[in-house]
């Protein structure tokens, strides 16, 4: 899989610092949806999942932690030299507090489809919870999570892996512009 060298302006989306990557290095990608990606930024090591911008690219959100490291500044004006390279080794998601309750109190035989799904599905059930703001969808979203495991389902369906779903960053599944 080819990698992608790039300079790329930190902005600021509802207080978040966000990499968009260029169309071109994008392109370069495996799929239009998430991307499990190992790079550096500023010359600091991550791994993370890239995601969707909902018009057939890619963006990241930088992680707090790095910021003092790396010298990234939401709304900064410096360019920021980023590379990354796809790896089929996805890093566990973070799970939401509410996933997480509902999946810890769950029958073992959920916990156990829990654990023997790939990382890359549980970024999907991850990113499909989080998908809302509606906290009456949210919850509902948790409790079919935990149905659908327990009867055999493998991954949410029924929502665009092209689409960038957080509902703080995104308006009908497309990044918005910076502030």
């Amino acid at each position: 899989m080819a990698s992608c060298r790039f300079q790329a302006r930190a902005e600021s989306i509802n207080g978040s610092a966000v990499l968009r990557l260029p169309t071109s290095e994008s392109a370069k990608l495996p799929s239009r949806g998430q991307v499990a990606v190992v790079g550096t930024l500023n010359g600091l090591p991550f791994r993370t999942v890239l995601e969707p911008d909902g018009r057939s690219g890619h963006w990241m959100k930088v992680d707090p932690d790095w910021e003092a490291a790396t010298r990234v500044r939401a709304g900064q004006t410096a360019a920021v030299d980023v590379e990354v390279e796809p790896t089929k080794n996805w890093p566990e998601p973070t799970l939401p507090a509410d996933l997480e309750l509902a999946l810890a109190s769950a029958p073992e035989e959920v916990r156990s489809a829990w654990r023997d799904i790939t990382s890359m599905a549980r970024w999907e059930w991850v990113r499909w919870v989080n998908a809302t703001k509606s906290p009456d969808t949210r919850r509902r979203r948790v409790e079919v999570s935990i149905s659908k495991l327990g009867s055999g389902k493998r991954r949410p369906c029924c929502f665009d892996l092209s689409a960038c779903t957080d509902p703080q960053l995104s308006r009908n599944g497309v990044l918005v512009d910076p502030d």
